[in-house]
């Protein structure tokens, strides 16, 4: 695997890369609870509600790691235990 597959440049800042060996499925949910939970902390700055912004972030970070961005780094871990992650991140997102 090369640096391309692993991370991405925008503006000169390097980004961890979603684990492509999720299931398209897995993916498009978590990115749809990242959006949500992205949105939810701008509500949050908006408003200056330090505890929604709390559970806001929390969310994001849940949505990420699930999604192999954080935590990790993904080329590390077994394919069977990333998707295993995955599907747990989405099952705490769900509730």
């Amino acid at each position: 695997m090369t640096d391309d597959e692993r991370w991405l440049v925008i503006d000169g800042r390097r980004w961890r890369r979603t684990d492509p060996a999720l299931p398209e499925d897995v993916v498009e949910a978590l990115k749809s609870h990242l959006g949500q939970a992205r949105s939810a902390v701008r509500q949050a700055k908006r408003s200056g509600d330090d505890a929604a912004m709390r559970r806001a972030r929390d969310r994001v970070q849940v949505a990420k790691t699930g999604l192999g961005e954080r935590g990790p780094e993904w080329w590390d871990v077994a394919e069977a235990d990333r998707l295993l992650q995955a599907r747990d991140a989405l099952d705490q997102l769900a509730e």
